[in-house]
């Protein structure tokens, strides 16, 4: 089953019409997840600014940031529009700002691992209907994609807001120190390929997980 999987993987075709509308809706989908989750993790632990903005939402249109869902769709990484969070009103906001930014992460991974049981379920089921695999497909690799990239330990982006709630304040501050320039440098980075340093294993971590749960 997985040798299949994998093999469906290659054999797709991501360049007619149909695979570019399949990848845009599957980007959509996944940000808009991504965002609502970073905003009902910090209402859970404290914080309303969110909900007050009404911010939790599905709807995509109330998360999306053009350029970063641009430059997703021809770069091959973006971002969507940060929902606010006021780290002061969480209730322990060293420790609440390691939940809400791995929320976005986590629910990118629950995502993928829900898209491949699909998946499989499709290949079970003898569907051979390019659409709904494409969709499944896409719904695997970008959701692990998103979660790798997010995780990169550079603020704004959420890996870089775990590492300043994990280290020490005395180390920390530094690190939070750059956020105002965390998207250049991360652009630096994937422009001389050096984000694959920190992605590299953590979409092999992904896929792993995924493999588990499609062999299950």
């Amino acid at each position: 089953m997985l040798h299949y999987l994998q093999n469906l993987f290659q054999a797709l075709d991501v360049s007619s019409l149909t695979d570019a509308v399949l990848r845009v809706a599957a980007v959509f989908l996944c940000l808009t997840v991504h965002e609502t989750c970073h905003g009902l993790a910090a209402l859970a632990l404290g914080d309303p600014t969110a909900k007050s903005m009404h911010r939790l939402s599905l709807n995509p249109l109330h998360h999306i940031d053009w350029v970063g869902l641009a430059c997703m769709l021809v770069l091959g990484f973006g971002w969507a529009k940060p929902v606010p969070v006021n780290f002061g009103a969480l209730r322990n906001p060293k420790r609440d700002m390691i939940w809400v930014a791995l929320a976005g992460p986590g629910c990118n991974l629950l995502q993928a691992v829900i898209w491949g049981i699909i998946l499989k379920l499709l290949v079970i089921a003898g569907v051979q209907e390019q659409f709904f695999l494409q969709m499944a497909v896409y719904g695997i690799s970008i959701n692990i994609f998103l979660m790798a990239f997010n995780l990169i330990p550079i603020p704004p982006l959420d890996g870089g807001r775990v590492a300043v709630g994990i280290l020490p304040w005395s180390v920390g501050k530094y690190l939070d120190r750059i956020e105002p320039y965390g998207m250049w440098i991360v652009l630096a980075l994937c422009l001389v390929g050096g984000a694959g340093f920190f992605t590299g294993p953590l979409v092999a971590f992904g896929r792993a997980v995924v493999n588990f749960f499609i062999g299950l």
